[in-house]
């Protein structure tokens, strides 16, 4: 799959995948293979989930944690989504070796 890239300069974050597109606040990012990575990740999350539910679980997951943690920064890094493209982002196989759904042995990990 072709990855679409938008310079969005008023993005309040570094990267965001929003299927079919990767978002990010500059040009320079575009050469970053570990965001990529990372954006990539997440745009084969939306696929496995089939777009939609991926932004409600995704939504309801950091809300879920803001109340557990009382904090962005917490609740944003224990979303499963996020855990596994963390994880994975340095690894540039990582989505060639045909690791779809990885996100669930992390949700398994967590009970």
């Amino acid at each position: 799959m072709k990855t679409i890239v938008v310079i969005v300069k008023k993005l309040p974050v570094l990267g965001m995948a929003c299927f079919p597109f990767i978002l990010l606040k500059n040009k320079l990012l575009a050469n970053n293979k570990t965001i990529l990575n990372h954006e990539k990740i997440h745009l084969r999350q939306q696929l496995e989930l089939l777009i939609l539910p991926f932004y409600m679980i995704y939504t309801l997951l950091y809300l879920i944690n803001l109340l557990r943690y009382k904090n962005h920064d917490e609740a944003y890094r224990n979303i499963i989504f996020e855990q596994e493209a963390y994880q994975h982002d340095t690894n540039l196989d990582y989505l060639k070796n045909g690791n779809w759904y990885g996100w669930l042995s992390l949700s398994k990990n967590k009970s």
